[in-house]
């Protein structure tokens, strides 16, 4: 119990990536929290469901500038989907995908659902791929691939990033040193964000229906 309350008072006395990543952070300062939503977004199996209430935790601490580590946060985002983006529309989708697979703890299926996401759905993929867990990092790849506009992409980018990366920062802040509890609240706000998309889904889809039939009886 001793130690938990040490932990919970000093998170840079934690192993694993949670200690190396609040280490960084706190040495290097917001530009760390930067470093690692780049990095994020280029290598998934970095957990920014982890990192990013971590940052906000030593924000509350007075340790970061809560600010700073917002902006930084979307500007790391933003380098590291430009990244993708760009390996997309130089390679094309197969090539990057077979080359991206090749990473340690990367799946070809997770390319795969994030191309398929962004077949379906289009330019909005961007948006709303940055806000659903497995298509958040990834969706950058097909959009390069499909030479989507550079300027509606990273506006779609920076807009969805900030969202997403500022309810998570702003949720470690609010929940202080109670930060280990962030990695159960995170996964509720990820099927919260979930639902409310596909309650919009449904909506879009409802309302179609309607039109179709209101037209059909004219």
């Amino acid at each position: 119990m001793t130690l938990l309350v040490a932990a919970a008072s000093d998170p840079s006395e934690l192993g694993g990536i949670v200690g190396f990543a609040a280490g960084l952070m706190t040495s290097i300062g917001e530009w760390g929290v930067g470093v690692f939503t780049l990095l994020e977004t280029v290598f998934p199996p970095i957990p920014s469901e982890v990192i990013l209430p971590l940052a906000g935790f030593l924000a509350q601490q007075g340790d970061l500038n809560f600010v700073l580590v917002v902006i930084t946060s979307i500007l790391g985002g933003y380098l590291g989907a430009l990244l993708l983006y760009a390996l997309g529309a130089g390679l094309g989708l197969d090539r990057s995908i077979r080359l991206l697979s090749k990473l340690p703890l990367v799946d070809r299926e997770d390319f795969e659902k994030a191309a398929d996401w962004f077949g379906r759905h289009g330019r909005a993929a961007v948006f709303f791929g940055r806000l659903i867990p497995g298509i958040r990092s990834l969706i950058s790849l097909p959009a390069g691939a499909a030479r989507m506009n550079l300027l509606q992409f990273s506006i779609f980018t920076l807009a969805g990033s900030a969202i997403w990366n500022t309810l998570l920062i702003s949720l470690g802040s609010a929940l202080g040193t109670q930060y280990k509890l962030v990695d159960q609240y995170s996964s509720y706000l990820n099927y919260a964000v979930i639902a409310a998309i596909i309650a919009v889904v449904v909506w879009l889809v409802i309302r179609r229906i309607r039109k179709g039939r209101d037209a059909s009886r004219v």
